[in-house]
């Protein structure tokens, strides 16, 4: 399997720069590349003509405007599902930043006004095509951090979004060896047959929710398929002690001495986990004290300008 160490961490754009601009906008994106991420990421998800979306949640109610412009079209449960709907629909949707399930008040209030203006959703097509017009015109070389959302679900729905993720990366050259390009899932069945469908040449990322149980099997079992782990943050913080240490478990040492990568997630300037006082505080913790390989971040810049200074 490739070897996707690297002497510093990478830093990866969690939705784009998404601290800043809409989640998995173009413009959000252009603005992570400019901050020099060194991975962009895309959530995807279908829709009814089984086009590949960039988009995180298999809902659209929490980042468009679709109750406004298609009333009546939610399923049994309330919810309006992306893979009910065409792509020429979902094109005629506002997308904006992100609100509390079921309200109006966006989840993060100090982010991208709602009433500034909304955004496009994106195909996958599009966004590589993005991304390596970007790449071309600025000699860089930003890799893409891909994402496979609830596969089995998409499965059960008639869409084999693996197949169709895998078709596109083939088509925009990213099955090549040494491409820039790490496939994630929390979905490990998935990732196995994958591995077994494209051999060797496909760095994959094995996620790993808050409430995986880290046993004495999991992290072994990974390295049998997998190049890494994207684990939640509470997998490996687990708070202050009594004396404001932080208490941190062995998740980083234990998965790296099986050479496994490790690209925790999220790291939000904006949300802290508890007991941390400042965003660089969490830094330091994972960047400097760690040694994490990669962060995945919605504030690409400051990830970045503290690495720098740290590991210059």
């Amino acid at each position: 399997m490739p070897d996707i160490a690297v002497k510093t961490p990478i830093v990866i754009a969690h939705r784009g720069a998404s601290g800043y601009l809409p989640e998995h906008s173009l413009p959000s994106k252009a603005l992570a590349f400019g901050m020099g991420a060194d991975y962009l990421e895309q959530d995807l998800i279908a829709s009814r003509d089984g086009e590949l979306l960039v988009l995180h949640d298999l809902i659209l109610d929490d980042v468009s405007d679709v109750a406004v412009k298609f009333p009546g079209r939610q399923r049994a449960d309330g919810h309006f599902y992306c893979i009910d709907f065409d792509l020429q629909e979902i094109r005629r949707l506002q997308f904006a930043e992100r609100t509390q399930p079921g309200t109006t008040r966006m989840r993060y209030p100090g982010r991208f006004p709602r009433e500034a203006g909304g955004f496009a959703v994106s195909t996958f097509s599009d966004e590589l095509r993005f991304i390596q017009g970007l790449n071309r015109t600025t000699g860089r070389k930003v890799g893409i951090f891909t994402e496979i959302k609830a596969p089995a679900w998409h499965r059960a729905q008639g869409v084999d979004l693996s197949a169709r993720m895998l078709a596109m990366l083939d088509e925009f050259a990213y099955l090549r060896d040494g491409a820039p390009v790490l496939l994630a899932c929390f979905d490990m069945d998935e990732l196995k047959n994958i591995r077994k469908r494209v051999g060797s040449r496909l760095p994959i990322i094995q996620l790993l929710s808050s409430k995986t149980v880290v046993d004495d099997d999991l992290l072994p079992g990974i390295a049998t398929y997998a190049n890494g782990i994207g684990p939640s943050i509470q997998l490996i913080y687990r708070g202050k002690g009594s004396a404001g240490e932080p208490r941190l478990t062995d998740l980083v040492r234990q998965a790296q001495d099986l050479g496994l990568a490790v690209h925790p997630y999220t790291f939000r300037a904006d949300d802290l986990p508890d007991g941390i006082e400042s965003f660089q505080e969490l830094l330091d913790l994972f960047i400097v004290q760690l040694e994490v390989d990669g962060l995945i971040t919605d504030f690409t810049d400051r990830v970045i300008d503290f690495r720098d200074r740290q590991l210059a």
